[in-house]
């Protein structure tokens, strides 16, 4: 193999191992969200998932840009073979980090009071004191995995996210628990039947802080250890003038501040949600309960996250490549790179839709116990939205880096302002109450996808090479295997609830759940493979596809 095929395979290899660490953490996520939730009710999630969404946006504000802006600017100065450039970009990220961290904790703190009467949830301030901390944390910790980014190492970054979200796990279940319970003693106190759902949802935000906290730890023993090896490596290249501290925070602040701009318009979206949904119901004198209905809104959120957790993924190693490309002006590996990003995605997310559409009466009932009906039909209204969440995420991330960081911000903002329109409209007009906070998100997101991608293409321009029209084809292809996948498994599921699951037990559930994935997986494969939508050359690019090479073809 030449050393172009591996930089582009060690590219998405890298990508690979942060996408399967990326699943394991959404899978270990649903796992201890369920038995959480269980403990706290929908209310309690209703709770959570309003302060987590805050919580979200601070971190945006604050240290969410850190391990991109990071990655980044190492990886081209690794590339250019500045090195003591790159030993000072870590010790200005650390000092930065100190600062805001500081700031945002202080911020979130003191003003989860006022924050919790905007969001029309007073007893919010719980949850949002108890995720204060988290944002130091995840300062530290964003330098940190940034750091091993930008030297092409996702494998720290991948450990990290898995201890952190056992841990978080462990420490969420428990504290719900206690506090549920302590909450219970408020509500016989205070003579409310709040105190508990409120106590149970700031014990799962505390899981947060204590998953950061492992992480960080972690990191930082590794980050010692990469450090006494590479000292004196990073002390060389005399013969370059290194950059002054006022250089550095200017190249700093110059590549965070548009993946501020861009993350927080693209993110902020949820918070707004919040905002809308509550005010607007409040102002309409609705009598539907707004905290119960937003925590099924959040138990839908955390199902249509876990595919989406393969393109944020991605775009973590997306970011980084694309740069150092760029930097060295290597024109056809950023098509190469760009091309096989959006099909390596695509190729997972479309099939994850189907499958979220078509089974999301036995999804929903194995893991969830209170308001699984309407569950149903808010996963199968939004589930689209995995496809087009995925794309953009993945689009935004190639814009980034191919150094447009002010075309996602404007893509973004654009599709906010739909979005926030449609909402509005769908609330007060049409009355569809958390459906239309649902159809939003899927407009917001076709909306940023397909601004983002005419963008990438007047950019990036392989739309004149002649593999257009086979990449067109294949996208044809793809659907068609998940179409037909989701016909299959649909009648299959309706086969063994009536015929072989006639008494709809926990077990019953689960086991036909697995058999419909079990097939939905082998059927989804064998058209891939046989209609030509992946082939040999392609394993070049997507490393887990070289294992299937004896099938495939040329």
């Amino acid at each position: 193999m030449s050393d172009n095929s591996r930089k582009r395979n060690t590219f998405l290899m890298q990508g690979s191992i942060l996408a399967m660490a990326g699943i394991l953490v959404r899978i270990i996520g649903l796992l201890y969200r369920i038995p959480m939730i269980n403990i706290i009710g929908t209310k309690g999630n209703g709770y959570y998932t309003s302060a987590y969404s805050v919580y979200s946006l601070f971190l945006i504000l604050s240290s969410y840009s850190f391990p991109t802006a990071i990655s980044k600017i190492i990886s081209e100065r690794l590339a250019e073979g500045r090195l003591r450039d790159v030993r000072n970009v870590i010790k200005a990220g650390f000092v930065l980090a100190f600062f805001v961290g500081i700031i945002m904790f202080s911020i979130m703190y003191f003003g989860a009071d006022i924050i919790s009467i905007i969001h029309r949830k007073p007893l919010l301030s719980f949850s949002l004191r108890a995720l204060a901390p988290t944002l130091f944390i995840m300062a530290f910790l964003g330098i940190l995995r940034g750091v091993f980014q930008g030297m092409g190492n996702m494998i720290p970054t991948a450990i990290s996210q898995i201890f952190e979200q056992i841990s978080n796990a462990i420490a969420s279940v428990a504290f719900a628990y206690v506090l549920f319970r302590r909450g219970e003693i408020a509500n016989l106190i205070y003579n409310s039947e709040e105190y508990s759902y409120a106590f149970g949802a700031s014990g799962g935000a505390i899981g947060t802080g204590v998953g950061a906290f492992t992480a960080l730890i972690i990191l930082f023993f590794m980050f010692r250890k990469l450090h006494r090896r590479y000292r004196k490596f990073l002390k060389g290249n005399n013969d370059v003038m290194p950059e002054t501290k006022s250089q550095i925070y200017s190249v700093l602040f110059a590549t965070m501040i548009p993946i501020i701009l861009s993350s927080t318009i693209y993110n902020i979206t949820t918070v707004l949600d919040d905002l809308i949904f509550s005010n607007v119901l409040t102002v309409m004198k609705s009598e539907l309960n707004i905290v119960i209905l937003w925590g099924v809104f959040g138990n839908y959120h955390l199902l249509f996250n876990i595919p989406v957790a393969i393109s944020n993924a991605l775009t973590s190693s997306i970011i980084p490549s694309i740069s150092s490309s760029v930097a060295v002006n290597n024109v056809k590996e950023v098509v190469l790179k760009t091309k096989y990003s959006v099909k390596y995605t695509s190729l997972i997310v479309i099939p994850a839709f189907v499958g979220l559409t078509i089974l999301a009466e036995p999804i929903c009932k194995a893991l969830f116990r209170e308001n699984v009906d309407m569950l149903i039909s808010v996963l199968r209204a939004g589930s689209i939205a995995v496809v087009f969440f995925s794309l953009s995420t993945v689009t935004n991330g190639i814009l980034q880096g191919l150094g447009q960081y002010t075309v996602p911000l404007k893509n973004a903002a654009i599709s906010l302002v739909i979005h926030v329109i449609a909402c509005l409209i769908l609330l007060t007009v049409f009355k569809l109450n958390i459906y239309a906070i649902v159809y939003g998100m899927v407009i917001f997101s076709i909306s940023l996808y397909v601004l983002n991608q005419r963008a990438i293409n007047n950019i990036v321009r392989y739309r004149n090479s002649s593999f257009q029209r086979r990449y067109i084809l294949t996208y044809i292809l793809m659907t068609f295997s998940a179409v037909v996948m989701g016909v299959a498994v649909y009648f299959l599921n309706r086969f063994l609830a009536s015929a072989i699951f006639v008494n709809e037990t926990g077990l019953s559930i689960w086991l036909r759940l697995i058999i419909c994935i079990f097939v939905a997986v082998v059927i989804y494969m064998t058209l891939v493979i046989f209609l030509g939508v992946v082939r040999k050359r392609d394993a070049e690019y997507i490393p887990f596809i070289s294992k299937f090479a004896i099938f495939l073809r040329k």
